[in-house]
């Protein structure tokens, strides 16, 4: 295994700003009178998301919001390099705004500008989530420079070979170096260094090559274990004495390792960013990550910290009662994905199911009242059509599907509100619940009911359609 000889990223970090306030939860209270769960309170929330809409490096609202963009000198990378708040930009790419992080060097120290973003360290056990562009190749200039690119998070080091010190990190080098010669990405998890003379106490592993463009990176740290997966794959499991201990910061850095590739004039690279997302004390996909983006960015939202404030997040499902004349769609908490008509039918015995969300017509659905606190759930397709659990089956697993409405208590429906914008739906004839089998996060599973039993499998948020 090769060891990586470079200094941690932590070497110059600063002083970190104070905790984020709480966000404003948007209490969901029904127009349809909804049965309550004991105790009927809003869930607390541990999130950051950041959607990165701002205007530039100077924007007030980035300190607000707790992210501090490097300025001065120091490692690591190219000895005398500086790092400049002016390399950090915020430009439109593909109709969304981005983070960008633009880098440069001439070969030498006082040709060298760098550029760190970084977030307060309050952020521990949970999933870490952010879609990262990387680049093979300069905008400006000669290729060849061993460049850094990164997503991470760190604990500082206190003093050498502090135990203490924690770092986990996605690290893509374009051009090499660390002893590699072409593309590579590694993913190292630190227990902890010694500057001088250098000792590396860490675990790594490297794919070797091309990443160039968009990639989705997810750190799940859970359960003793930092697993990382680059767009779902599951790329490097490390645990034991590697494992955090403490409070991180998370940080994105564009940095040069040395000056040995570089081939005369300037050289300009840049990496970008579309979202950060951070779920504590939650292990989820890095599907689930995005699906939770988009409902943001969805109702309007671009920032979201609960993180340490023990606060209630927005609700992404838009808030607000649930309306008999609005059309929703319903998505699952542990998957991410919508409840849908497959192949958009609108026969009897079309199954439902849950699919990536796609906004179509047969993942929308409309809670009509039908006495008390039930509801018959119709499809947008056939709103004659209703969610109906099969032959009036009051077993576990029975296959839930699209029939013709005909009054059955199969084919009603109790929406109990799980706070915080979720609910679980209660099947009248048997009492049993909407459910994802075996809590899966694939496409086209069928939808069952199965006892009620508070899991992220029975629980749903609506999502307000046009």
């Amino acid at each position: 295994m090769n060891i990586m000889f470079t200094v941690p990223l932590e070497v110059l970090m600063f002083p970190k700003p104070a905790a984020a306030s709480a966000a404003v939860l948007l209490i969901v209270a029904g127009l349809i009178s909804v049965s309550k769960p004991q105790p009927a309170s809003a869930a607390t929330c541990s999130v950051l998301f950041d959607d990165f809409q701002y205007s530039s490096s100077a924007d007030p609202a980035l300190a607000a919001r707790h992210w501090t963009v490097r300025t001065g000198g120091g490692g690591p990378g190219i000895p005398g390099a500086s790092w400049l708040a002016s390399n950090v930009t915020f430009p439109v790419v593909d109709g969304q705004k981005v983070l960008q992080l633009s880098s440069y060097t001439d070969g030498t120290g006082a040709g060298t500008a760098q550029t760190e973003v970084y977030h307060q360290r309050k952020f521990f056990e949970g999933t870490y989530a952010s879609r990262v562009r990387f680049a093979d190749t300069p905008i400006a200039g000669n290729d060849g420079d061993r460049i850094v690119e990164t997503f991470f998070t760190i604990t500082p080091l206190a003093y050498s070979m502090d135990p203490s010190y924690g770092e986990i990190d996605f690290e893509y080098l374009a051009n090499g170096g660390w002893g590699e010669t072409g593309s590579a990405f590694f993913e190292t998890t630190w227990e902890t260094y010694q500057p001088d003379p250098w000792v590396a106490d860490n675990v790594h592993a490297v794919q070797r090559r091309s990443y160039n463009g968009w990639h989705d990176l997810v750190a799940q740290v859970s359960g003793g274990r930092v697993k990382y997966f680059i767009d779902g794959t599951l790329v490097a499991d490390h645990g034991d004495k590697f494992y955090p201990e403490t409070p991180m910061s998370i940080n994105y850095n564009l940095w040069f390792i040395d000056s040995s590739g570089h081939s005369g004039g300037r050289s300009t690279y840049i990496q970008q960013v579309d979202w950060l997302y951070f779920a504590g004390n939650e292990v989820i996909s890095g599907d689930v990550a995005r699906n939770r983006v988009n409902a943001y960015r969805g109702i309007g939202t671009s920032h979201v910290d609960t993180v340490g404030t023990a606060g209630t997040c927005p609700d992404p499902g838009g808030g607000g009662p649930i309306s008999p004349s609005t059309w929703y769609s319903v998505v699952n908490k542990t998957s991410g994905k919508c409840v849908d008509a497959r192949a958009a039918g609108t026969a009897n015995g079309t199954a439902i199911q849950q699919y990536t969300c796609n906004n179509t017509y047969a993942q929308q659905y409309q809670f009509q009242p039908t006495g008390g606190s039930n509801v018959r759930i119709n499809s947008r397709n056939n709103s004659a059509q209703v969610l109906d659990v099969s032959g009036v089956s009051t077993a576990d697993n029975a296959v839930v599907h699209l029939w013709a409405y005909v009054g059955g208590g199969n084919q009603q429906w109790t929406p109990v509100s799980e706070g915080n914008g979720y609910y679980h739906f209660v099947a009248v004839h048997s009492g049993k619940c909407l459910d994802v089998p075996a809590s899966s996060t694939a496409d086209s599973v069928q939808l069952v009911q199965y006892t009620c039993n508070g899991t992220g499998a029975q629980s749903f948020r609506l999502v307000a359609q046009p």
